[in-house]
């Protein structure tokens, strides 16, 4: 069952909220709205609603309730305690999706820290509470033992998470360093708007992609070629939602550095999503929380074989750049990777003579860039290629060349 508020004068949308349940492997049986110019600061929607909901409760059998905005904890516990059933919100079952999700040690750690952090605050009196409702949604992860420990393991708890992580990200930065030779791309956007399909399209990763809100958590990196035989990295990162927990945030700052540290983002668009306008504008909120909103930025509008080409044309038409693809069945492909090209620092031109010796520098030159021309001469090999300009400039310097 789902709770809101309207927002802005809006009548507040509930589907997001019942994808985000059935990804939880929760059923929705009802859904209730409600609206309000502000939440009530004891149980979040007033007292004659909440006998509505207990009512509903008992008419459905319902063993949960997720509330679509952010509790404090008193106003759970209140409502707890009224509709004598569990009660999560947004936040909680978020965090119960990426704690399904989480296949790596480094993702579980993340998650262990979001959710330890997101229960702190919610410990005090609710030991007998929480014995008494069982598992299920919002208890994944750290588990129900550990919500009835003291404040000062969790926090200890906590900080042994942030110094797992941070070694993680030390190692990550390292891995990074380690293929500066090539650019970075990244692709960002709205959770389900087909980050994964598209690297799938485009290297034959083999990421797994399922029609769920956060289907895949863990970022894949592959090298794409360019049209213009230039090589890239393609990174795909954990998809992005409204009013994603900050807690999320913290805590997979490691893997989002991914995206604060590529040379350009790819932001793909569910262009078939009646609200791919509010999309777009909640995950530039989090590009701006990154830091990263400033960077370089390609838009890439998928599934447009959804949508008529005049519907195509008039999305890009609104949003003045981008193009119209469709990662499942591979249309469009090349026009992205074209724009992708042109939105990356341009090639430099170097002419350089390789030594006889050295001359597995050409393989070098041909994993960074493309060689032009080649011309075996009595000094060595006089090479003409096209590279970016980090690796133009250190050829330049170690075999004296020119542009």
């Amino acid at each position: 069952m789902g709770l809101s508020r309207s927002q802005d004068g809006q009548e507040p949308d509930l589907h997001e909220l019942a994808r985000l349940a059935d990804s939880a492997s929760a059923v929705v049986v009802a859904q209730v709205m409600q609206t309000r110019t502000a939440p009530d600061p004891a149980t979040y929607i007033g007292t004659g609603k909440v006998d509505e909901v207990k009512d509903d409760i008992y008419e459905h059998d319902a063993d949960l309730i997720i509330v679509d905005g952010d509790l404090t904890p008193a106003q759970q516990r209140n409502l707890e305690r009224r509709l004598e059933t569990k009660v999560i919100d947004r936040t909680a079952l978020v965090l119960d999706i990426f704690a399904r999700r989480a296949k790596t040690k480094e993702g579980r750690l993340q998650v262990d820290l979001a959710q330890m952090t997101y229960l702190l605050p919610r410990l005090t009196g609710r030991g007998v509470w929480l014995s008494r409702l069982g598992g299920g949604i919002g208890t994944r992860g750290p588990g129900e033992t550990k919500l009835e420990v003291d404040r000062r393991r969790i926090r200890k708890r906590i900080t042994d998470l942030k110094r797992e992580i941070g070694d993680i990200s030390r190692h990550r930065a390292l891995q990074r360093r380690a293929r500066d030779q090539f650019p970075v791309v990244a692709l960002v956007g709205y959770t389900n708007a087909g980050k994964s399909s598209l690297l799938n399209a485009l290297t034959d990763a083999g990421v797994f992609v399922e029609d769920k809100l956060f289907a895949t958590l863990d970022p894949t990196v592959r090298k794409v070629t360019l049209p213009n035989h230039r090589p890239v990295l393609v990174v795909d990162t954990v998809g992005f939602i409204s009013h994603l927990p900050h807690q999320l945030v913290a805590a997979f700052r490691a893997t989002l550095e991914e995206v604060t540290a590529a040379d350009l983002l790819v932001h793909v668009v569910d262009a078939s999503h009646p609200r791919w306008r509010e999309q777009i504008t909640a995950v530039n909120v989090v590009l701006k929380e990154l830091h990263a909103a400033d960077k370089p930025l390609v838009y890439a509008f998928n599934k447009a074989d959804r949508l008529s080409n005049t519907r195509a044309r008039e999305i890009l038409g609104e949003i003045g750049q981008g193009v119209a693809i469709s990662a499942v069945h591979k249309v469009g492909l090349i026009n992205l990777l074209r724009d992708i090209a042109q939105h990356l620092d341009p090639l430099e031109r170097v002419r350089i003579l390789v030594p006889y010796p050295q001359a597995k520098t050409l393989a070098d030159i041909s994993a960074q860039g493309r060689i032009l021309t080649q011309e075996y001469l009595e000094q060595g090999i006089a090479v003409e290629a096209e590279l970016p300009r980090p690796q133009a400039q250190r050829l330049r310097n170690l075999f004296n060349g020119t542009e």
